[in-house]
């Protein structure tokens, strides 16, 4: 079986991704292959229900037993796993209320894990309008000993704990904080307070900033930023107004949102959303066969752009892009650039193309394993590369003193 080949897994295409990024996982401190097999033994391929339950199965296992009070190495692996697994969960939900209990159980246990650090993650919320934002300084230990930072920024519906196999579990060996955040329309700011996206991420990032300068625990002038995704987007976008970050990567580069988004539209509809014309394009798009599936997969993307119709989504998606700001980007940047990308193909380079003093391109490829979006089988590899880069961005490879998320 050729295993860089989409549908290696299933042929379900989010059931193959879910299980190469499961899969991926393990390598940076989260779950157990033997568990991911386990628990795909209980799915049918393309079966919602059979997904939704194998994967909660499996997370609940891991958690039942385990309290806030308990900080063992075990406890904090068994409560991040859990955390992951029901997120993987929710691809299989079908409605609603399956969804939202399937993210507070979570949250639940991702609270559980900051719990159980003994002190050394702290919970920082981040002021936003007349709100804050979940944030948590996740660090080496409980001292207040300014550290390099890396401020990792997620997609559209990744979760927090997968930030932490993306290159938290690195940055921990190496010494440094990781500051995890969920800004407007991610996960909790969209599913339990209905916060949605924005285009303008400075409006988060620059609050990030002001925040984490605030404290002891954070050296100033080493700090550095991620993305991921979706992300790709918004990292960029922020630092065409935020210059205080030291470097930056993205993984990978999102120059126009829209691009993915206008490639589901046929000739004519895509002429109407360019008119304008509301009302001839929400009937056109809903005058086809209906699929229920695709239709809850629509409603799933769509809800965090906060639009009431089709027509308000596509037009506010088209706001999303860098074209207009990559001139005032100045903070030295890494793209990383995976082959096989499904969702945002040939972005990455399109990104370079937009910032040629500043920004490096890092392909990753199939011969190792690194293909797809965001190289889901490949994260131990991708996050020794770009955190190198970085660390040779803050002036030379840092003690690789050892820590454990």
């Amino acid at each position: 079986m050729n295993w860089t080949s989409a549908g290696a897994f299933f042929k379900d295409p989010s059931f193959d991704y879910d299980t190469r990024s499961a899969l991926g996982a393990t390598a940076q401190g989260i779950g157990d292959a033997g568990l991911v097999f386990a628990t795909l033994s209980q799915v049918s391929d393309g079966d919602l229900g059979s997904w939704l339950s194998a994967w909660t199965a499996t997370a609940d296992a891991l958690s039942a037993g385990v309290t806030p009070a308990t900080s063992s190495r075990h406890a904090q692996w068994a409560l991040l796993t859990a955390s992951e697994y029901h997120a993987k969960a929710q691809t299989g939900a079908s409605d609603d209320d399956a969804f939202e209990a399937s993210f507070g159980r979570q949250q639940a246990a991702f609270d559980a894990y900051i719990d159980a650090s003994g002190g050394r993650f702290v919970r920082v919320p981040i002021p936003y309008e007349d709100t804050t934002l979940p944030g948590y300084l996740l660090r080496p230990d409980d001292s207040d000993t300014a550290r390099p930072t890396l401020i990792m920024t997620n997609g559209s519906d990744g979760s927090l704990p997968s930030m932490i196999a993306d290159g938290g579990t690195e940055a921990f060996a190496r010494g440094w904080n990781v500051f995890l955040y969920d800004g407007p329309g991610q996960q909790s700011m969209l599913f339990q307070r209905n916060v949605p996206f924005r285009y303008d991420w400075e409006a988060v990032l620059t609050p990030v900033v002001d925040t984490l300068l605030r404290r002891p625990d954070v050296a100033g002038d080493r700090l550095l930023g991620y993305a991921i995704s979706q992300g790709g987007y918004w990292l960029p976008r922020a630092l065409a107004f935020e210059h205080r970050l030291t470097a930056a990567v993205v993984d990978g580069g999102v120059v126009d949102v829209a691009a993915t988004w206008n490639a589901m539209l046929p000739p004519p509809l895509l002429e109407l959303l360019r008119a304008d014309d509301k009302d001839a394009f929400n009937q056109a798009l809903n005058s086809g066969p209906a699929d229920p599936r695709q239709e809850r997969e629509f409603e799933f993307r769509a809800r965090p752009y906060g639009q009431s119709d089709a027509y308000g989504t596509f037009a506010e998606v088209q706001k999303y892009q860098l074209r207009d700001v990559a001139a005032e980007i100045t903070t030295p940047l890494l793209v990383l650039d995976a082959a096989d990308d499904q969702f945002f193909p040939g972005q990455s380079a399109q990104l370079c193309d937009l910032l040629p003093k500043i920004a490096e391109r890092l392909p990753f490829t199939a011969a190792e394993g690194a293909n797809f979006h965001c190289e889901p089988l490949a994260k131990a590899t991708v996050a020794h590369r770009y955190l190198d880069w970085l660390s040779g961005k803050l002036g030379g490879r840092l003690s690789d003193k050892l820590g454990n998320p």
